[in-house]
């Protein structure tokens, strides 16, 4: 079985990595940071801002069980892409809406659609699409960090509805 890879920024990597854990095909997710200027950033750094990186996730699917095209279809669906350097309260450049590809295929598919969803949504699309980069695995507390901690307070009120929104909104890509 051949794998792809694809790599998405929609704000706070927990939000997206717990999404994209739920998504039939998806072989494995992690969180990380990519698309900045200072080799092997930690997470306070980000925090500050000034790396340049945003919180990404990288997802390994298999391409034979859900396409590249409908992870974009989720990933549009589960965070705002008219916000700048925002996703709710996160604010920052860190919290950027970014497609990386990597492939001249996934850039296709992005540009495609992204101009679909330019229709869709009432304010201009501020996405980013560049060619992946450098991605560095961000620290293991933050790996899977919903299912590890449901209850911690941005856990709650902030992923736990858009998981529930993946899962009412794609059912049917949803793993059992």
């Amino acid at each position: 079985m051949a794998t792809e890879i694809a790599t998405f920024g929609g704000g706070c990597f927990w939000c997206t990595e717990a999404v994209f854990r739920e998504v039939k095909g998806v072989e494995s997710v992690q969180s990380g940071y990519t698309g900045g200027h200072v080799p092997d950033p930690t997470y306070e750094q980000i925090c500050e801002g000034t790396t340049g990186h945003a919180e990404v996730v990288r997802v390994r699917f298999d391409p034979d069980v859900i396409s590249h095209r409908e992870l974009l279809e989720i990933f549009f669906t589960i965070h705002d892409p008219t916000t700048l350097n925002r996703q709710g309260n996160d604010v920052g450049t860190q919290y950027r809406s970014v497609i990386h590809y990597h492939s001249s295929q996934q850039q296709a598919t992005a540009r495609s659609v992204i101009a679909e969803m330019a229709i869709v949504w009432d304010a201009p699309l501020v996405t980013e699409l560049s060619a992946a980069e450098t991605f560095y695995v961000a620290e293991d507390y933050h790996q899977d960090y919903f299912r590890q901690n449901p209850l911690q307070g941005y856990c709650a009120f902030v992923v736990a509805p858009k998981v529930a929104q993946f899962r009412s909104t794609f059912a049917e890509r949803a793993v059992d």
